[in-house]
């Protein structure tokens, strides 16, 4: 960078007057206005249409591409510039990438709870309706760029009609949502008895297979019995247990 261009950065970036600079730095204010109101070199206007392209491309891939993936983009567009350039590029600008927060998987499995084989061996049809079902939690992001409380989504689908069966939210991925998705499931397909013959399929996670036996406490209360069956039993004990399915 030029003594020029450093003077002037001075002004544009943190409003300190050209003259209090030029005093500092013991270079004559004459000198500095003949270089400002110059007309600017070739190199000059190619790095200025640079800057320009560089920022249109960032802007773009919204804040998310690094120098070496604009400089990708760059050349994809026919510009024949190296990869340190664009960084100087945006540097200059005060262009910095954002990083994308990722998620960790929601899956906290039970290494206590019994272990159930795979029922479904990875088919994931079924020939009629109540036959196979599926259950899983999300995390859903809130408030601006995800930061806010996190809630989190647990639904329970038919795999024969693919219908949204049951969904509950909650602020923690633990067994209540996946218990009210359950009873709402078991609820739109006319009770316990409709459903004697489903298989269920989840994650080893811990929502499914907490010890505190929260799931099979809301699955008697959806199955209108008095007094659980000793089936039932085994049934709401599957349900509690890892990536199964689980005949309810």
């Amino acid at each position: 960078m030029s003594v020029a261009r450093f003077i002037a950065d001075q002004r544009t970036n943190y409003r300190v007057p050209n003259t209090l600079t030029c005093l500092l730095l013991g270079v004559s204010l004459s000198w500095f206005y003949k270089w400002i109101t110059r007309t600017p070199t070739p190199s000059e206007q190619r790095r200025g249409r640079l800057d320009a392209a560089v920022a249109a491309a960032f802007e773009v891939a919204r804040g998310l591409h690094g120098s070496p993936r604009l400089h990708a983009d760059l050349r994809e567009a026919g510009w024949q510039v190296s990869e340190k350039t664009v960084a100087d590029s945006m540097r200059r600008q005060g262009l910095v990438a954002r990083r994308i927060r990722r998620r960790n998987g929601l899956t906290r499995q039970d290494k206590t709870a019994p272990k159930f084989g795979d029922l479904l061996n990875r088919d994931f049809t079924a020939e009629a309706p109540n036959s196979r079902w599926v259950g899983d939690m999300t995390e859903i992001p809130t408030g601006p760029d995800g930061r806010g409380t996190k809630l989190y989504l647990a639904t329970v689908i038919d795999l024969y009609s693919r219908r949204l069966l049951g969904a509950a939210t909650g602020l923690h991925p633990d067994a209540a949502p996946a218990c009210e998705a359950i009873k709402m499931a078991v609820a739109a397909r006319g009770g316990a008895e409709q459903i004697k013959d489903v298989i269920f399929h989840t994650d080893r996670g811990s929502a499914y297979t907490c010890p505190s036996r929260t799931c099979a406490r809301c699955w008697y209360m959806s199955s209108s019995r008095p007094q659980p069956t000793p089936a039932t039993l085994d049934a709401a004990r599957e349900l509690l247990d890892g990536k199964q399915y689980l005949a309810l």
